[in-house]
């Protein structure tokens, strides 16, 4: 094998999601049909940090749950690390989605019946049944990188809303996902505390080496993204350093 077709091969093998010509059409064919995306067409690799935004409308939701294998496409192609997902059933797409991927919503959803560790393994739970000592280790691990070790056996309900965030964070990552989607996840903080739970992503990003992407209305977290896709009427208008973003769409 020559070293362009080496090299080549493990820039693909980097591709942790990637759309060719996706669409999505919601009631397609009644008089109420609705065209939400637009021929998008992306990549994004591994140990990438990238802000989604646009505004209100604009498809960011309806592409980030497409992303996440939450919703279908309408046509086009969806690969998550290589894997072509037209045409999987449900108990596939499920079982893709809990390999692949970690969600942080604006809103944890937490269990208060449940204690902060089991909150954190909730993902390993459901896939696996009873956690190992090793799975277990490895959520208390994550518990003590954002900062909650002491806080292991607690309800949920006891945390401010960072706190609980940031168990959410935890949660994220607790399979190891090689892709975190994250929708409006300081959405309901303040500017201090949006602060330290967005440098948690851009530490687990590095540290990982996740790719993570993050829809959010702050322009300044934005910024902090090495790259930026910005969406309008369901059309990617920008894709690039957000350093260079026009300030036409700030």
């Amino acid at each position: 094998m020559s070293k362009s077709h080496i090299l080549t091969h493990a820039a693909e093998q980097n591709i942790v999601l990637q759309l060719d010509q996706l669409n999505k059409v919601f009631n397609a064919g009644t008089p109420l049909e609705n065209h939400v995306l637009h021929d998008i067409s992306l990549q994004v690799s591994r140990g990438e940090l990238v802000a989604l935004v646009g505004t209100s409308g604009s498809g960011k939701s309806t592409l980030l749950n497409v992303m996440g294998l939450l919703d279908v496409t309408s046509s086009g192609e969806l690969r998550i690390q290589g894997h072509l997902t037209q045409g999987l059933d449900e108990q596939q797409r499920t079982q893709l989605r809990s390999e692949s991927i970690g969600f942080v919503f604006q809103f944890h959803h937490l269990i208060s019946a449940f204690s902060v560790l089991d909150n954190v393994l909730m993902p390993l739970m459901l896939r696996y049944g009873k956690p190992s000592a090793e799975q277990i280790a490895y959520a208390q691990y994550l518990l003590n990188e954002v900062g909650l070790a002491k806080y292991v056996g607690q309800s949920t309900n006891r945390l401010s809303g960072g706190q609980q965030q940031r168990v959410a964070i935890a949660r994220a990552l607790v399979t190891r996902p090689a892709l975190v989607l994250a929708d409006e996840p300081t959405g309901n903080l303040d500017t201090q505390t949006a602060d330290e739970v967005f440098a948690l992503f851009e530490r687990f990003n590095i540290e990982h080496q996740c790719a993570i992407v993050i829809v959010t209305h702050d322009p300044r977290l934005s910024a902090r993204c090495p790259r930026t896709i910005r969406l309008t009427d369901g059309r990617v208008v920008y894709d690039g350093a957000s350093a260079e973003l026009p300030s036409l769409f700030v």
